[in-house]
């Protein structure tokens, strides 16, 4: 059986998914993280999401947390409750996570648990690559699992934590280990039409070749700070929080804006 799928605030033609990532939060709301105050950063990215109706579903791609206290969890959530937010949020672990931690303060409504979002046309599949290290794996068994999911007459969407191709700046040491395995396995399927991930914290478009095609990774800005990719190591750009819109229209073409708030 197919995990729950969203049905209601579809429209006839196209699907609109916002994705937001890496917030860094602290426990307490004054918590800054290079300079910037990642709780106010997040409201600011939610409120922009809040405020475009046409959004059907969220998705947050994981480190939630800077300082790995439970109430950092606590804040994330409290923050989709004081804006009300309604839409349906689905969420995956990034490497600062606790997958536990995750599933127990992101248990009610607004939020999801599930790893799949579908309509008639479009699966949306989210992939856990959360590993014992600060670099990412997507595992067999997790491969398996979209394997049992996917409808070969749908297009889908794939929405990770880790870049599964190198961006070409420091981040890249803690990119995904297995990719070429994991390009094996995307190489099976030809209705997945692009994928989405959060950890780089910089809106990019990086290609990934398989055999016989090519799709792109879209990767999200950070709602915390957009690293410097000039960089050697964690340094903030200077820019503001920021997420992504996925629209994905009944033709199985997809469409990405990015905004900046």
């Amino acid at each position: 059986m197919l995990p729950k799928t969203v049905t209601d605030k579809l429209m006839p033609n196209e699907f609109t998914l916002a994705q937001l990532s890496d917030s860094h939060l602290f426990a307490d709301k004054s918590g800054t993280h290079h300079q910037a105050n990642v709780y106010q950063n997040l409201k600011r990215v939610l409120l922009s999401i809040k405020q475009q109706p046409s959004i059907d579903a969220i998705v947050f791609t994981g480190d939630l947390t800077q300082d790995h206290t439970e109430a950092s969890y606590q804040l994330f959530a409290n923050a989709f409750d004081d804006l009300e937010i309604n839409i349906p949020v689905y969420f995956v672990a990034g490497n600062h996570d606790e997958p536990a931690l995750l599933k127990q303060y992101l248990s009610k409504a607004p939020f999801c648990q599930s790893s799949v979002i579908e309509n008639d046309y479009w699966q949306v599949l989210l992939l856990e690559s959360k590993s014992e290290t600060p670099a990412g794996v997507i595992t067999a068994e997790e491969c398996n699992k979209a394997s049992s999911i996917i409808n070969p007459a749908k297009s889908q969407l794939l929405l990770t934590h880790h870049h599964a191709t190198d961006a070409g700046f420091f981040i890249d040491r803690h990119g995904l280990l297995n990719k070429e395995e994991f390009y094996l396995w995307l190489t099976k399927f030809p209705s997945i039409k692009a994928l989405g991930c959060g950890h780089i914290h910089q809106a990019l478009i990086l290609p990934i070749t398989l055999v016989g095609r090519t799709i792109n990774l879209y990767t999200c800005p950070a709602t915390s700070i957009q690293f410097d990719i000039n960089s050697a190591t964690v340094t903030s750009n200077g820019q503001g929080p920021g997420y992504q819109v996925f629209t994905l229209a009944s033709t199985g073409e997809i469409s990405r804006k990015v905004i900046f708030v």
